[in-house]
């Protein structure tokens, strides 16, 4: 089995790293916004989809490593 601290470690280097990148994403957006008027709604459109994926990828995480808790409570019981 592996070990349940290097588990979480990892799953928590992914969870920052998503966030890191969708950060720089939505940084571009932010200077695309500031050019012109069209760029302004199409990037309000994408930052729109990307906070969803973003709710939709961190309630994955979550979901991911309370099924990795469970599954090491289940063992030392």
């Amino acid at each position: 089995m592996e070990n349940p601290l290097k588990t979480v470690e990892k799953k928590i280097n992914g969870f920052i790293w998503t966030l890191a990148i969708n950060g720089v994403i939505l940084l571009l957006l932010g200077v695309l916004i500031v050019w012109t008027d069209f760029m302004l709604r199409l990037v309000i459109g994408v930052l729109a989809i990307m906070v969803a994926y973003v709710f939709f990828y961190s309630a994955y995480r979550v979901w991911s490593f309370k099924k990795d808790i469970e599954k090491y409570l289940k063992f030392l019981k």
